[in-house]
């Protein structure tokens, strides 16, 4: 029989599409071609004497295909001698002649993906993670059970003097949380748990509430922290982030926008994405950052490929009739040529000359040296500019089409000046007008300090921003990924006001909380791996407590403010988690017997029938065992509902009642 095994393998490999890149037989594949009596695999068979006669059957002197003895064959442990996924086929829905659904036609399984929910949670960097799709079409049971609000629990309030219980009465609040007039939760929230959980979780209180989003997801790189099992990589990636935008759509205010920040992987599709969930028409920029230097490691391929210099920040409104920015500047490194015009207000009226013959009557530039030689950072070019900068002018075109007639009939090459009501003065010629420096000069970042400088108006392609300097951003060290506070600063400066709430539900070592802290903006950071909540804790209370890296000197922050921390409460997460960490067989053996008391089984998973095949699961490796027991719990059951908080069975204290009670029912 062995001999026939290795016989019909190395006949199954001839035809591609039952392989797969190690070579192996994709038994799924080769059983779902049989139920489709394909052609081509029904040829194949015909073409080997052996297993034509076994596989087909001579009715009237036509052959029919036995496919329910080829699938039941393929299936046999010892064609495929994968132990742990023979074990596993012994546990699943059967029909009512005690047929596996599974390897019948009854079952059809369609294009899940756009449709389907990925939970998609892990608590390590590194941990890889088979994921559960739910189908809102097909299960709109488990759907509306996955969304409902979750009980949060070790909840604490930290500020300058450590940690407090929430609810304590030295606050001298009414609720667990600080409120406004309206009952609207004002406090900073930092939850640990998986993020499209939180997100709907927060729906109740926050939902139209959020003036700004950003997030820095994973960019699905192969080598980011997009490390889910699924071989449809990137179809998952699209879900997982669909499900996420959906909720995040609904939290934002009326006049809220949110930022992206993404790389070419999924940018395009990304942005597809995002105008079905936000509407092509509240589109409004792709950002370029240049997030990298051409230099290091990566330069070795540069005869192979083109060097990745940037990263993208999509950006999208709610409703973009609503919505405004404040125009951003950043400081020049030269001198822009177009400022090449003196304006000189004399007595018989206002002169024009060029701006170059003035900086040689004053001495800043000799007679041969033009625009281009001009040295912004000269003493004495600053006093000059500064002190002039109504004076110094560029031509720029414009829109006024009752100007424009004007100054090409009856001031046809002249000078046409008007005053508005505050008498300030602008001067036309043709269909150009004046711009003075002044409308270039504002307050710009200069890393230790906000000062007046020549600056230029901040477009769609920000190259300014040092990405390579951030390590150590918060006094928390992450050597990658880690994104400058500047950065932030520029998109929550351009974009809201003192007390709008932001959000990041990928806030990773916690730059959007600790920079909108700096600025007096409330914000909700959510995180689920436990190294990065860790450092995202350790990083606020740095700032708490007067931290003077990244824009701390620029806003002259001294510390001081607080903010709440909150976890989801665990259930059959916390069996999941305790089944990774196992070490040996006789743990995860006792292990078992506190799920079937404890633990939330899937619907799928009969208790008798696996302990009836005890020995095939004992011969299992202790990976295919954890694996095994991870996919027996039922993933809705993860975390505890609100709705359950009553429940004796899940044990939830008087004061975690308390806070949850007050974090959804108080208005």
């Amino acid at each position: 029989m062995n001999e026939f095994f290795e016989a019909l393998k190395n006949l199954l490999k001839k035809d591609k599409r039952l392989v797969d890149k190690n070579g192996e037989i994709l038994k799924n594949k080769t059983i779902e071609l049989a139920l489709a009596l394909d052609k081509n695999l029904i040829k194949l068979l015909l073409s080997d004497q052996k297993t034509k006669a076994r596989f087909f059957v001579e009715v009237d002197e036509v052959l029919v295909f036995d496919k329910d003895t080829f699938i039941k064959f393929i299936s046999n442990k010892q064609f495929l001698p994968d132990c742990y996924t023979s074990f596993k086929n012994k546990i699943g829905l059967i029909d009512e002649k005690e047929e596996f659904i599974s390897e019948t036609k009854e079952v059809v399984l369609s294009w899940p993906y756009k449709d389907c929910v990925l939970e998609a949670g892990m608590t390590k960097e590194d941990q890889k993670r088979d994921e559960i799709f739910w189908n809102e079409i097909l299960a709109p049971d488990q759907i509306t059970r996955l969304f409902e609000p979750k009980v949060f629990t070790n909840a604490k309030r930290i500020d300058k003097n450590g940690e407090h219980s929430l609810c304590h009465p030295e606050l001298g609040l009414e609720s667990c949380f600080k409120t406004d007039e309206k009952g609207n939760i004002k406090d900073n929230l930092i939850i640990k748990g998986n993020n499209l959980l939180v997100l709907h979780s927060l729906k109740k209180r926050f939902a139209g509430k959020v003036k700004l989003i950003y997030i820095d997801p994973p960019y699905n790189t192969g080598s980011d922290s997009f490390k889910y099992n699924d071989s449809f990589n990137h179809s998952t990636y699209l879900v997982f982030m669909k499900n996420r935008l959906e909720i995040a759509h609904k939290l934002l205010r009326d006049d809220g926008i949110i930022f992206i920040q993404c790389d070419d992987n999924e940018q395009a599709y990304l942005k597809v994405l995002m105008d079905e969930i936000f509407n092509r028409e509240n589109f409004i920029v792709c950002i370029a950052v240049r997030s990298s230097t051409p230099s290091g490691i990566k330069t070795a391929h540069k005869q192979k490929t083109i060097i990745k210099q940037k990263d993208y920040i999509l950006v999208f409104a709610k409703n973009k009739s609503k919505v405004s920015f404040k125009p951003q500047y950043t400081k020049a490194t030269e001198w822009d040529t177009h400022y090449s015009v003196w304006i000189e207000k004399r007595s018989d009226g206002i002169k024009l000359k060029k701006l170059v013959d003035k900086l040689r009557e004053e001495g800043i530039l000799d007679k041969n040296q033009t625009l281009r030689d001009v040295n912004i950072n000269d003493r004495n070019f600053k006093k000059f500019y500064l002190e002039n900068v109504e004076k110094i002018a560029r031509w720029t075109s414009h829109k006024n089409k009752e100007i424009i007639e004007l100054c090409t009939t009856k001031y046809k090459d002249k000078l046409y000046v008007t005053k508005d009501e505050n008498g300030k003065e602008t001067i036309y010629l043709n269909k150009q007008v004046l711009q003075p420096l002044s409308y270039s000069i504002n307050y710009v970042y200069d890393e230790k300090k906000f000062i007046e400088d020549i600056s230029f108006l901040v477009c769609d392609f920000w190259g300014d921003i040092d990405f390579q300097n951030t390590q150590n951003e918060g006094s928390v060290s992450l050597p990658a990924g880690k994104k400058p506070e500047f950065l932030i600063f520029r998109i929550i400066d351009m974009t809201t006001e003192p007390g709008d709430l932001i959000l990041d539900f990928f806030a990773g070592s916690g730059t959007t909380c600790a920079v909108a802290h700096k600025m007096g903006r409330q914000y909700i950071g959510v995180e689920q791996i436990d190294d990065q909540i860790d450092k995202c804790l350790t990083r606020l209370n740095n700032v708490i407590n007067g931290d003077q890296s990244g824009i701390s000197k620029a806003v002259g922050w001294q510390g001081g403010g607080d903010f709440v921390y909150l976890e989801m409460m665990k259930w059959n997460e916390s069996f999941a988690e305790k089944i990774r960490e196992v070490k040996t067989k006789d743990e995860l053996k006792k292990l078992w017997e506190a799920m079937k008391e404890k633990a939330f089984l899937s619907y799928k998973v009969n208790v008798k029938t696996i302990d009836k095949n005890a020995k095939d699961f004992e011969d299992l490796s202790l990976e295919d065992q954890k694996r095994f027991l991870l996919e027996c719990l039922d993933n809705n059951h993860l975390y505890v509902n609100y709705s359950e908080i009553e429940d004796e069975e899940y044990g939830v204290s008087e004061e975690d009642k308390k806070i949850n009670i007050n974090f959804y029912e108080q208005k």
